[in-house]
């Protein structure tokens, strides 16, 4: 690749300058407050909540505990007088109060207001606020300025060029390349931000030089060396938008509004759930990562039952019980379906395994007690296991394996031998109710008959596979 670039001319074939716009930042919700005060000063979500909610109650901005980004049309009358009280920022206001504010769908919405609406100054102009409390203000006022600010034009450039090469058997052949950049004609909603570093860093993106079509000349080719990394860790902006979304990665604002009532909690709620899974040592902080601590890790290792683990059926309730609140679902449909599936998972519970979580155990005693009364080769009934494929039938005992006892629909088995080793019911249960066995030694290699360790899992299709330690 390098080689057949290397000493050749580089030649610009398309050079595109095309213009478009980037629409303002809508106004705060409790969920987006939340996010830009832990991006900008780590502020915890609970933190933020705890100043906006002073501000509140000082009167120096509305109602917060919201999840709307709208306000109601007849806030539309107020808004210059608002604007005017506004005394710090009177150089960014100035150019709004020389005409008309524009009665935007992206700002005023009677059909996206319930009780509340999105979270903007009042009139009175705030005194002696903590250090804390002038951020968040800051970002509230802020916020309430730029959405009445034109939109940022900006040019999106896009250049292609070619070096060709021509090959030992006489044949011309080019490798293409393409590179895109940015430049902001008009700054619009971005002048309220421009002093901000963070914004800036984050916006700074490669300004393209103007290039014209057929133009060659020398170059300096290089290959970058990447890796594909893994998904980052959740910072407590993110965990808070994933929560908002029940753990769909949505980035659009306007996807993420069609899919607020789907979400985990409501927004008065959230940094309290976060707060008492920090409290219960579940997760813990690494500089601005939230992770898992071991016990939390233990926690959804023995919860067997993927519905009680699943973001999706949080959000599913969620949604209903906002569809309650408008009449537009029964509450007695609702309660007959909780019913249906407390009563599924109760069966389920009882006919399943579920080992306690080592660091819950604080004492010696406690930890040694169970050892001793638990005896898992007398209690271990597998008849009485409910079938891990279909989740709605118990196993039965057959004459080479165990099998789901609906076995013709559901078609599920577990052979009682293993790569030349009879299974333990211990190992059975544990493939059954974690997916794996334990370290098995003098497992027999079906290829070359030679005895290996490993373990045995439980793969895609409910089959036993074989996984190498």
């Amino acid at each position: 690749g390098l080689d057949f670039i290397q000493n050749r001319e580089f030649e610009i074939i398309d050079f595109e300058i095309k213009e478009g716009k980037e629409k303002n930042p809508r106004l705060f919700d409790l969920t987006a407050l939340q996010v830009e005060a832990n991006k900008k000063y780590a502020f915890s979500a609970e933190n933020t909540l705890k100043y906006i909610q002073s501000l509140y109650e000082k009167k120096f901005v509305t109602y917060p505990r919201v999840d709307t980004t709208y306000l109601s049309e007849d806030i539309h009358p107020k808004i210059p007088g608002i604007l005017s009280k506004l005394s710090a920022y009177q150089n960014l206001i100035a150019p709004l109060l020389t005409q008309p504010i524009p009665m935007s769908k992206t700002v005023f919405d009677n059909t996206k207001v319930t009780d509340h609406h999105a979270i903007i100054p009042t009139e009175i102009f705030p005194q002696g606020l903590s250090n804390e409390e002038k951020r968040i203000y800051d970002l509230v006022a802020r916020r309430f300025i730029a959405v009445f600010y034109p939109e940022c034009k900006v040019a999106n450039t896009t250049v292609e060029g070619k070096v060709e090469n021509v090959g030992k058997d006489g044949q011309l052949s080019a490798i293409h390349f393409k590179a895109t950049g940015k430049q902001i004609l008009e700054m619009g909603w971005r002048e309220v931000y421009a002093k901000d570093k963070k914004e800036e860093e984050k916006d700074e993106e490669k300004i393209m030089p103007i290039f014209e079509v057929g133009e060659k000349g020398p170059h300096q080719p290089f290959i970058h060396k990447g890796k594909t990394t893994p998904p980052k860790h959740y910072s407590e902006a993110t965990l808070l938008r994933g929560m908002e979304t029940a753990g769909r990665q949505v980035d659009d604002e306007e996807m993420r509004e069609l899919m607020k009532e789907n979400g985990i909690g409501r927004p008065s709620t959230r940094a309290n759930i976060i707060e008492t899974l920090f409290r219960r040592q579940y997760i813990e902080k690494k500089k601005r990562n939230i992770v898992a601590t071991q016990t939390g890790i233990d926690l959804i290792d023995t919860i067997q039952d993927e519905l009680l683990k699943s973001p999706e059926l949080t959000g599913v309730w969620e949604r209903k019980l906002r569809l309650i609140e408008k009449g537009e679902y029964e509450l007695e449909q609702f309660k007959q379906e909780l019913i249906e599936m407390v009563s599924k998972l109760t069966y389920d519970v009882k006919n399943s395994y579920y080992r306690p979580i080592a660091s819950h155990q604080t004492t010696t005693q406690t930890a040694e007690k169970p050892k001793k009364e638990r005896k898992p080769k007398e209690e271990i009934n597998l008849e009485e296991a409910t079938c891990p494929k279909c989740k709605s039938h118990q196993l039965m005992k057959g004459k080479t394996a165990y099998g789901c006892s609906n076995f013709k629909e559901c078609g599920f088995k577990i052979p009682f031998e293993f790569m030349g080793k009879k299974l333990t019911d211990k190992q059975i249960l544990d493939l059954i109710t974690k997916q794996k066995t334990g370290k098995m030694a003098g497992l027999i290699n079906p290829e070359n008959g030679e005895k290996i360790t490993g373990k045995a899992i439980l793969g895609m299709n409910f089959n036993l596979e074989f996984e190498k330690m």
